[in-house]
């Protein structure tokens, strides 16, 4: 336990914002400085007030700033969603300046690809290798038959390379190649030339090094400019920063990479509804300009273009994922503590179990998607 989290927390001021806090989580579950692990430790007399004000944006950051404290965080954010507070997560402030943005602007424009790479998977590597496991794969595990991190990571990478039939010599790209985990494993296990694309050089640098002596290409490239031909492709964990007003390039990106008999296996996270929104705290401090797609985004995108042959959801599985790198993050912080500040370490704790409480309360989906451009003949999809 950290020393924060030994403070004790404040006698609550009667006041307008601490009461409507406390009808919101009326029926919840989660309580204001109560005794179970899930409740909210108020330390600040204007926690409430700002919560009230700036929704999510607040409640994230007075947590960074030790406003609060809360044991599960994830279990928290489940009983809050399950409870319907997600409604109410968004001030019409902050829902206006979204729509507005992303109405009259392309936040996910080639001119902004970089920044997410530069304010997130750029922070430092020291930092990812302690909190990820060995493949160093930064999306969702397959937990089926999974009892480790490292066996859910390998899992996802096999599932999705058997989804797409790799076979030796293919040609495979990597849209979105984080450290190098996919085409590492397409190139050691399945004999495949892979070609890997990333926005971050710091993963980009550690990429190579981990495909050293494979047949592996890793390129700092926005996939808008990629030319050449494949016999598989895959996008695992970066469709999420493509952006509504980008779908269409990015199949057609695809589509016109993709050799006619060729799979293409899309790895996302997905909303649950159509509209175009982002959570403000997420937005500002872990995925800049990021945004979840729908299922009917992404029919739409798609149609006239690509056939889908095979839609799963496993979505849960992120829960427990999501969880283990919080034990990895907390298990090794001190290694790395030099090199951060406390509110570092308080941001990703409150990133991950926020995110694992998402997807306990099924809020948010994970999604393997499998397309063709019309090849004969059946697909049978592995599981």
């Amino acid at each position: 336990m950290t020393s924060d989290t030994r403070i004790a927390p404040i006698a609550l001021p009667d006041t307008r914002a601490r009461r409507v806090i406390e009808s919101l989580l009326d029926g919840s579950g989660v309580a204001l400085n109560g005794t179970s692990p899930w409740d909210i430790q108020v330390h600040h007399p204007d926690f409430f007030s700002r919560v009230l004000h700036q929704g999510t944006l607040g409640l994230g950051e007075s947590y960074m700033e030790g406003w609060w404290e809360c044991e599960r965080i994830d279990e928290m954010t489940h009983r809050l969603l399950r409870h319907g507070l997600g409604e109410h997560a968004h001030t019409p402030s902050e829902r206006l300046m979204y729509k507005l943005q992303a109405g009259f602007f392309n936040l996910q424009s080639k001119a902004r690809a970089y920044i997410v790479g530069e304010a997130h998977y750029d922070l430092g590597n020291d930092l990812f290798e302690r909190m990820l496991d060995p493949t160093m794969c930064y999306s969702c595990g397959y937990w089926k038959d999974a009892e480790t991190l490292h066996e859910a990571q390998v899992a996802k990478l096999d599932l999705a390379a058997r989804k797409l039939g790799i076979e030796p010599g293919m040609k495979v790209l990597d849209i979105g190649c984080g450290w190098g985990s996919f085409a590492e494993h397409a190139a050691r296990h399945y004999g495949a030339h892979v070609t890997g694309i990333t926005i971050s050089r710091e993963q980009a640098e550690l990429a190579r090094k981990r495909c050293e002596g494979l047949p592996v290409e890793i390129i700092l490239e926005d996939y808008r400019d990629l030319e050449g031909r494949f016999d598989r492709i895959v996008s695992i964990g970066m469709f999420e920063h493509v952006g509504h007003r980008n779908y269409r390039t990015y199949f057609d990106t695809v589509d016109r990479l993709l050799a006619d008999d060729g799979l293409f296996v899309l790895h996302t996270i997905g909303s649950n509804n159509s509209e175009i929104s982002a959570d403000p705290w997420i937005h500002k401090y872990i995925f800049p300009n990021g945004i979840l797609p729908s299922i009917k985004h992404i029919a739409q995108a798609t149609e006239g273009r690509l056939l889908m042959e095979d839609w799963q959801n496993f979505g849960a599985d992120y829960d427990r994922t999501l969880m283990a790198w919080q034990d990895n993050f907390d298990a090794h912080w001190h290694e790395i503590a030099d090199n951060y500040n406390e509110k570092t370490r308080r941001m990703f704790r409150y990133y991950l179990g926020a995110c694992a409480g998402a997807f306990r309360a099924r809020d948010i989906q994970l999604w393997q998607v499998v397309f063709s451009k019309g090849r004969p003949g059946r697909y049978d999809s592995p599981r």
